[in-house]
């Protein structure tokens, strides 16, 4: 990300001159406070959004310059996603909703029955695959979110206020397995105010206040 700047209407900055460079592996916590322009900033790496001047580059892509189809191909093969509300289906099985990403991408069908049972095993939510959404904790339905986020084995994890709806307890089970998954060399970008969950997860740490960067930090360990 070079120089991005994200204006709206009204002349209101959400983003101002913004350069930002996440190498493979890193783990990387987006902290600041409420509008400071943090998941306008995820939103343009996933292509989700388009910087009113500046550059977004994610594998030598250009996303800032791609169309909507292509954009929508590179969250499918490159991204993974998860929410603060989960976003499951709740007339699909947590099996089915880990599916979805793989039956947009065509992936096929026995190949990706076998990587979503090994997701949700590796999770530690395989028990629950044939179950509906609804009848899981809060942390356990972000674990199916990370699963399905995980699905067609992106080359880097979005995730926005991921413990933000959950319970200390769940909060910290969710919190442990993002660990997990930065210590495995998965790059990561976290938005959060959560300062446990960044200590826990990030390798770094990048504040935002006013869309502007004030703060990038490696983290001590």
């Amino acid at each position: 990300m070079q120089g991005v700047t994200k204006t709206y209407g009204g002349g209101a900055h959400a983003l101002v001159d913004v350069s930002l460079t996440v190498r493979a592996g890193e783990a990387v916590a987006i902290v600041g406070p409420s509008g400071s322009g943090k998941s306008t900033l995820l939103n343009m790496i996933a292509g989700l959004d388009r910087p009113t001047s500046g550059s977004v580059t994610v594998g030598g892509h250009r996303v800032d310059r791609m169309s909507e189809t292509a954009s929508a191909r590179y969250r499918r093969a490159r991204v993974g996603m998860v929410f603060q509300f989960f976003n499951l289906l709740d007339d699909l099985t947590v099996l089915d909703n880990v599916l979805l990403p793989a039956q947009l991408a065509r992936i096929g069908r026995a190949e990706a029955r076998r990587r979503a049972a090994d997701l949700l095993d590796y999770l530690g939510v395989g028990r629950h695959a044939g179950a509906y959404p609804g009848r899981l904790s809060g942390g356990e339905r972000q674990r199916v979110a990370v699963a399905r986020a995980l699905m067609n084995q992106p080359a880097v994890l979005l995730a926005d206020e991921p413990t933000g709806a959950l319970d200390r307890a769940s909060g910290r089970d969710v919190q442990a397995l993002l660990a997990d998954l930065s210590r495995d060399g998965l790059t990561i970008l976290l938005v959060t105010h959560d300062g446990a969950l960044a200590d826990a997860c990030a390798t770094r740490t990048v504040e935002l206040v006013d869309g502007a960067v004030a703060r990038d930090a490696e983290m001590t360990r």
